[in-house]
């Protein structure tokens, strides 16, 4: 079956964004999905958002310029959040960009950032509408008394905090009413803790797209990217250093 991506209009330069319908993807099909977490999907609708995801994360990774997917892994942090790495063994230490992934009325949207940023991305159809009282678990204060007056910015204010919980690596660990977002500006610099976070939204495919950015804390080197890092200072502190046995060919 052949699937249509598009890629949207991204407000920041150092991102791509892909959009694509969700599909019942067969695990064969998904290079970056892993059997043992599709397992734990208990419906079929859950299960095909997250091979919709993944597939399209590839297709995303193949346009950044990432053309070996046997190599590349998705893992979690401990809050769930995901994260490329090389597959251990492959000696690779070609930078991985950053992602984040959404779902919604059954279209999937990814984006990949490049590896100095992190970044966090939500969407919800253009006209969808939150319940008012869901309001006090999202705002307070100030922000609740704005939404309950204008309630139709609810959906906006939603996804720029879900996109902000991604970008930070939290999720809902990150209570969504610790999150005040200044209503009425397109382009926002929003201060968490020690976090700056730049937020922009946009319109696209009847969608309403948030997509927050902030710099990235280079991660943890792997056991294998210390002794490359350690192989390479040796080779250039010493112009002899070398690898293996050395052989000397005797005339006869």
């Amino acid at each position: 079956m052949s699937v249509t991506v598009s890629e949207l209009t991204a407000p920041n330069a150092e991102t791509r964004v892909f959009m694509a319908p969700v599909h019942a993807w067969h695990m064969d099909d998904v290079p970056l999905a892993m059997a043992d977490e599709v397992a734990t999907f208990v419906t079929e609708k859950r299960r095909s958002e997250h091979l919709s995801g993944r597939w399209l994360l590839g297709v995303a990774l193949e346009h950044w310029g990432v053309t070996d997917l046997s190599t590349i892994e998705v893992q979690r942090t401990e809050h769930r959040a995901p994260y490329l790495t090389h597959i251990q063994g492959v000696w690779k230490r070609t930078p991985l960009p950053n992602i984040s992934i959404a779902h919604s009325n059954d279209r999937v949207v990814v984006a990949c950032a490049s590896p100095e940023w992190s970044i966090g991305i939500d969407m919800e159809p253009e006209g969808r509408t939150l319940a008012p009282n869901a309001f006090d678990m999202m705002a307070k204060g100030e922000e609740l008394r704005y939404l309950r007056a204008h309630p139709d910015e609810a959906m906006r204010l939603w996804t720029g905090k879900e996109a902000i919980q991604k970008t930070l690596g939290l999720g809902m660990h990150l209570n969504p009413r610790d999150i005040e977002i200044p209503i009425g500006q397109e382009k926002l610099n929003i201060s968490i803790g020690k976090s700056i976070i730049q937020l922009e939204y946009w319109q696209e495919k009847g969608f309403h797209l948030s997509l927050a950015f902030m710099p990235s804390t280079p991660p943890e080197p792997t056991p294998e990217e210390r002794l490359l890092e350690e192989t390479r200072a040796a080779m250039q502190a010493d112009p002899n250093w070398g690898v293996g046995c050395k052989t000397q060919r005797s005339g006869a």
